[in-house]
């Protein structure tokens, strides 16, 4: 038998992670982009990264029409950020105050993250009440900084050592 869904998420509080926000967009739905922590690598060569997204969520309806998106991992400085793309607020109001332009591949390139991958969609898989999307890296931005963790129900910061 599975553990509960109480048990479970108790023990994913205990896994620190980056946070991210993942954008995308397309003609139908425009520009759209959420918050996740739910992103990890998947290979080296070719380059290939994933993201969970809840099959609910409309961001994923974005992905599925453009075939691509991309993820803009998050600075230490930008808590608001992130809480500004989990939600309550709508696609449009998500993008308004941030600066970002088009990628490579079409995808909103968030311009102040600590680090940003483009990337086209390859597979997709999905996995209870989530899509696992993994995407083959076309573009790589890198920046200073360090990066926003989520951990135990809150945002952290690395500790100098």
């Amino acid at each position: 038998m599975a553990v509960s869904v109480d048990d479970f998420k108790k023990a994913l509080q205990l896994w620190g992670s980056s946070v991210a926000v993942v954008t995308t967009q397309s003609a139908q739905f425009g520009v759209q982009g959420m918050t996740v922590t739910a992103f990890s690598s998947v290979s080296a060569n070719p380059p290939q990264v994933l993201v969970c997204i809840n099959e609910a969520a409309d961001t994923g309806l974005g992905i599925a029409e453009s075939q691509c998106f991309a993820v803009n991992v998050l600075k230490s400085t930008q808590q608001q950020l992130s809480n500004q793309f989990a939600g309550g607020s709508s696609q449009e109001q998500r993008f308004a105050d941030n600066d970002w332009q088009a990628g490579l591949t079409g995808a909103p390139i968030l311009n102040d993250t600590l680090m940003t991958l483009e990337c086209t969609v390859v597979d997709k898989v999905l996995a209870g009440t989530h899509w696992l999307i993994i995407g083959e890296v076309q573009a790589a931005v890198c920046r200073e900084g360090d990066p926003l963790i989520y951990f135990s129900g809150a945002y952290r910061q690395l500790a100098d050592n």
